[in-house]
C-alpha cells in the first residue's frame, strides 16, 4: 500500500474514486475494526468486520467535505468507522428487544454485586420509595407512547435511532416526545418537593 499524504487521499477519492485507494481504504479499516472491536464482534468477526468496514466506506466518502486536516485523514477515517460499527453493535443488540417488553426499574432490585459505598439501609427505603413514586408518575402522567421512548432510551439505554425506527418516527419528533414527557414529570416532581435531578439519579442508580 502506498503512502499517502492527506491531500492524497482527498484527490483519490473524491469525484470519481480512485480504485487502489478506495481497495487501501478498505484495507486499513479492516485492520483497525479488528484492533478496536477484538471482544465485541461476535460469533463471525471476519464478515462483522467486512460488513462493517464496507458501510464506514461509503459513510467516509459521502462526508469528506467535513475532514478539516486537524488530524491524519486515516485516524478521521478509522474513528468513522469505529463509530459505525459501535452504532451497529448497539443497534443488533436491542434488535430481538420489543419495547412492549420493557419495563420501569423494580423497585426490590438489588445489584449483584455491592460497591463498597452501597447505600445504609435508610438510603434503600428512600429508593424504594421514590422508585414507586417514578413507577406511578409514569403510569399516570404520561402517555403509551412517552412512556415507551423514557423506558427505552432513558432507563434502558437503547440507541435515540433504534427507538425511533421501532416507533415508526424520526430522531427529532423522538427528542420532542421525550421532550413533553420530561415535562410532564417534572411537573409532577415540583408538585412532590422533589427535582428533576432526583428522578435522574434514582434512575440512574437503580
Amino acid at each position: 500500500m502506498r503512502e499517502r499524504s492527506n491531500a492524497d487521499w482527498l484527490t483519490a477519492l473524491r469525484g470519481t474514486p480512485d480504485d487502489d485507494a478506495v481497495l487501501d481504504l478498505r484495507d486499513l479499516l479492516v485492520r483497525g475494526l479488528g484492533f478496536a472491536l477484538a471482544d465485541r464482534l461476535g460469533a463471525d468477526p471476519e464478515a462483522n468486520i467486512e460488513d462493517f468496514a464496507q458501510e464506514s466506506l461509503l459513510k467516509i466518502l459521502r462526508s469528506l467535505d467535513t475532514f478539516r486536516g486537524e488530524s491524519q485523514f486515516t485516524t478521521w477515517a478509522q474513528k468513522i468507522a469505529v463509530r459505525v460499527a459501535l452504532t451497529e453493535l448497539r443497534r443488533r443488540r436491542w434488535r430481538d428487544v420489543s419495547l412492549e417488553d420493557l419495563q420501569p426499574p423494580e423497585s426490590d432490585a438489588m445489584p449483584v454485586e455491592l460497591p463498597d459505598s452501597a447505600p445504609s439501609p435508610e438510603q434503600q427505603v428512600m429508593q424504594a420509595s421514590l422508585l414507586d413514586m417514578v413507577q406511578r408518575m409514569m403510569m399516570e402522567e404520561l402517555t403509551e407512547r412517552q412512556r415507551q421512548a423514557m423506558l427505552a432510551v432513558m432507563v434502558n439505554g437503547m440507541p435515540l435511532e433504534e427507538v425511533a425506527r421501532r416507533m415508526e418516527t424520526n430522531r427529532n419528533a423522538l427528542y420532542k416526545l421525550l421532550h413533553d414527557a420530561r415535562q410532564r414529570m417534572q411537573q409532577r416532581l415540583r408538585a412532590q418537593g422533589l427535582s428533576v435531578q432526583d428522578l435522574m439519579a434514582t434512575l440512574a442508580n437503580e
